[in-house]
């Protein structure tokens, strides 16, 4: 009989069982499915029930059998197959759980909330408005020209030392926190350069440590049959009581300057001047290392430097640059250092990296101890220009994760490896934290200092990263376990409180989003660009108290910072506030490298790893060494060709 869905009938004969068996069609499946007159008919006997005295016929029911658990397999064939299919589903799934369960997990929830591409070119572009010499015409920043071109020439024996980066609001040149700047700019680039690249900011940073590293190589002068080692570590009077204008009491333009610039310098005894000379030379090496005759050239400078210094000179003599007064006695009120063990470790560690040879990792291992040993209590898990020991820690780390060389360096790998959880566990269960989230370390300060956070941030993710890639879920130290996610999550956190989300509503970088500091304490940023001269008194009588806005935007530059409580004072007077530096920002931009989105890859290249880090390229000396080592003992036709 015709239907809208259709039917069919198919005669079934059985000993038991002669009467017509009706099927509809289903408008969806297309399948053929017994009538319901007949589902009863159809049983599976699992007995999962007891089964009753009772004869089931005796008692009527308009339920079907099946509803009683009383069933019978009919087709014991598929029975199994779809038994065999349900239990492998089941133990598939289990399987995935666990795996997902035990992995490290993907970066997909731990994006920051900003702009980061947008904040790292914005920080990148406040060293170019640091730049002393001859001021390139492609510079972003508008408000600069050339200056300093008589730098060094004030002395008895005149020396160019043009170049390099003014330090921060002032217009002075030091040497220390210069190096240290190179150093961190380097390493980010070194682990991160492929992020760089994919936003278009590889060249830009590269330029800016190349600016620096060229400054470098003229501070310093081998020693000769007539002279010692020279190290010069300022340029520019620090002092601020001279009855002559100078770089601390004259408010000027650095294009303006007409008065005598002092120049300081050191001979081989300023230890940790010359560890950080070392490690930004080394460091900026490997950035340019596909350039062979400038990497050549920065590799031999240090490896010069590091002899005449360190393994010629009596532990004795050894010293800070501050110590003495013709070398760093102005610099003392500004950056004081308050050791060298660190800087040599330092120096070595990335000497090391540069040149693959195992003497200069033999010194950093052995010497690394000793360091830690004369670490001062207010700079312990602090990672700026004054201490190193905790980003040497996390290097070490790297070296025994992806490259461990074994004997007999396990013990100070290992060493580091347990100082660099440590470490860890101090970020994340760290009590001293602003009420807004920003984490204090030096206290003593009575601020909370930005340029900490900024570097915390950075080692935070990076070692995050490196956990990732040898497929580590997270790690422990004196019972504090910590994650993945945590040390992102806390990164993060530091990133997003400099950029805004701190309770003051205000971006502490300079022209990123809707509120930030507009009376940065800086001469450049605070006196119009408008091809006049003006004076020392002029600055000091127009513009240095003013509270107005600075009429130049200085981009990219991130102050000082709050307080410990949040409070922050945005007034040109007010340095502890509202000054920037080029050390500080060095670690703002390796924060955001750090915590940018890797390059977009199809997942078939990266196998579930791309996190935009160089895994192998630190090593690139290193294996090039056991190469030609291997050569040595053996030689082959492949060591041949």
């Amino acid at each position: 009989m015709p239907s809208s869905l259709g039917s069919h009938t198919v005669s079934h004969t059985s000993a038991t069982d002669s009467e017509p068996v009706r099927f509809v069609h289903t408008s969806e499946a297309r399948r053929l499915l017994p009538s319901a007159s007949r589902w009863n008919s159809i049983e599976i006997d699992f007995n999962l029930l007891p089964q009753s005295t009772m004869a089931n016929d005796s008692i009527p029911s308009q339920y079907s059998k099946s509803y009683q658990y009383n069933l019978v397999i009919t087709d014991k064939k598929y029975f199994k197959r779809c038994l065999y299919i349900s239990v492998s589903t089941v133990f598939l799934i289990l399987a995935l759980l666990l795996l997902l369960h035990f992995l490290p997990s993907e970066h997909h929830h731990d994006r920051p909330s900003k702009n980061l591409t947008l904040a790292l070119n914005q920080a990148l572009t406040f060293f170019d408005a640091q730049k002393s010499g001859v001021y390139p015409n492609n510079s972003p920043v508008k408000f600069r020209a050339s200056s300093g071109l008589q730098d060094g020439n004030s002395g008895s024996k005149p020396v160019n030392l043009e170049g390099g980066f003014y330090d921060s609001g002032n217009n002075i040149k030091f040497s220390f926190p210069t190096a240290y700047t190179v150093t961190l700019l380097s390493w980010s680039v070194i682990e991160y350069h492929d992020k760089y690249a994919d936003i278009g900011e590889l060249d830009h940073v590269k330029d800016i440590i190349k600016w620096g590293s060229d400054y470098l190589l003229k501070l310093f002068v081998p020693p000769n049959t007539t002279s010692d080692t020279i190290l010069y570590s300022q340029i520019g009077s620090a002092n601020s009581d001279a009855k002559v204008p100078n770089d601390i009491n004259c408010w000027q333009r650095p294009e303006d300057m007409n008065y005598k610039r002092t120049v300081s310098f050191c001979d081989n005894t300023a230890s940790d001047l010359a560890g950080e000379i070392v490690a930004a030379l080394s460091a900026a090496s490997l950035v340019f290392k596909e350039n062979n005759v400038y990497s050549g050239e920065l590799v031999t400078a240090a490896e010069k430097l590091f002899e005449s210094a360190i393994t010629k000179l009596d532990t004795a003599r050894q010293g800070t640059y501050t110590k003495v007064d013709a070398c760093g006695g102005e610099a003392i009120n500004f950056y004081n250092s308050s050791g060298h063990q660190d800087e040599l470790v330092w120096g070595g560690t990335w000497l090391f990296f540069a040149t693959g040879d195992n003497s200069y990792l033999g010194y950093a291992t052995e010497e690394f101890d000793y360091a830690v040993g004369n670490e001062t209590s207010a700079d312990k898990g602090v990672f700026y220009w004054n201490n190193k020991l905790t980003a040497n820690a996390v290097l070490l780390t790297r070296l025994q994760f992806f490259h461990d060389l074994g004997f007999p360096y396990e013990a100070s790998l290992g060493a580091s490896s347990d100082m660099t959880d440590s470490l860890m566990c101090s970020y994340l269960s760290s009590q001293k934290m602003t009420p807004g989230g920003l984490i204090i370390q030096r206290p003593n300060l009575g601020a909370a200092r930005l340029e900490y956070a900024a570097t915390a941030s950075f080692l935070s993710k990076l070692y995050s990263d490196y956990l990732y890639l040898v497929r580590s879920s997270g790690r422990s130290c004196r019972g504090f376990g910590f994650s993945l996610d945590m040390l992102r999550n806390f990164s993060t956190s530091q990133v997003n409180y400099i950029l805004g989300e701190n309770p003051m509503k205000m971006s502490y970088m300079v022209g990123f989003g809707d509120k930030f500091p507009s009376q940065v304490h800086h001469r450049s940023a605070s006196i119009p660009w408008d091809g006049q001269y003006y004076s020392c008194k002029d600055g000091e009588d127009r513009w240095q108290f003013s509270k107005d806005p600075n009429p130049n935007l200085l981009l990219g530059a991130m102050v000082a910072g709050p307080d410990q409580f949040d409070k922050f004072i945005d007034q040109r007077d007010k340095q502890e506030f509202t000054e920037p530096s080029i050390s500080s920002n060095a670690g703002l931009v390796a924060a955001l490298i750090a915590l940018h989105a890797p390059p977009y890859l199809p997942s078939s290249k990266t196998k579930g790893m791309n996190l935009g880090i160089d895994q192998m390229g630190i090593f690139k000396h290193l294996h090039e060494t056991m190469i030609t080592l291997f050569c040595y003992i053996r030689p082959i036709t492949l060591c041949q060709m």
